[in-house]
């Protein structure tokens, strides 16, 4: 487990989709995935990943459908606002830097 696998736990969801209640208790590293950094046996790097609940991990993963009318698109730009909040926070906390 990382550095950045391990800052998850215990912190708010920061994808947020419709109907998150934020359980910090539940929050994990859920990565973006984006062609040409994963695939068949290739994990994207932890710094392309959100701090998400369970709720919203599982949405993004597609475990669980999406709130309302969400698009395929509209869920993968939730999760990649949660992604930038993520490093925001990172950074801000000097756990990255630049």
């Amino acid at each position: 487990m990382s550095k950045l696998t391990q800052a998850a736990r215990d912190r708010d969801c920061q994808v947020r989709f419709p109907g998150c209640g934020c359980e910090s208790s539940t929050t994990v590293l859920a990565h973006y995935r984006l062609a040409g950094t994963c695939g068949v046996g290739m994990k994207p790097n932890d710094f392309q990943g959100a701090w998400a609940c369970g709720y919203c991990h599982d949405i993004a993963d597609g475990r669980l459908r999406a709130p309302g009318q969400l698009s395929r698109y509209e869920v993968r730009l939730y999760l990649a606002e949660g992604v930038m909040r993520t490093q925001d926070i990172l950074i801000r906390e000097g756990r990255v830097k630049l």
